[in-house]
């Protein structure tokens, strides 16, 4: 499955019309958008761990994110860095 997330190096600098989007809320990746298109909604309930340089592990380490329970259309928010 395809984590893509606009606005880092080597991405496409916007969205793609037609393309579903999770706006990410919080830390290392706050402001960037996660393309979701296709995903289940199982797959959106258990949002994604995404690999950044700019978190508590640096290069290679993962920032977790995952939507509120309450709004699992709704942006997706922080839950913490992982190696």
């Amino acid at each position: 499955m395809d984590r893509r997330v606009y606005g880092r190096d080597g991405e496409p600098s916007g969205p793609v019309p037609g393309h579903a989007y999770g706006e990410l809320r919080g830390g290392p990746l706050d402001g960037e958008l996660l393309d979701v298109t296709g995903w289940s909604v199982a797959e959106r309930a258990g949002g994604a761990f995404l690999i950044n340089d700019r978190g508590r592990y640096g290069a290679g380490g993962r920032a977790a994110y995952t939507p509120a329970e309450d709004d699992p259309q709704g942006p997706f928010r922080w839950e913490g860095d992982m190696p």
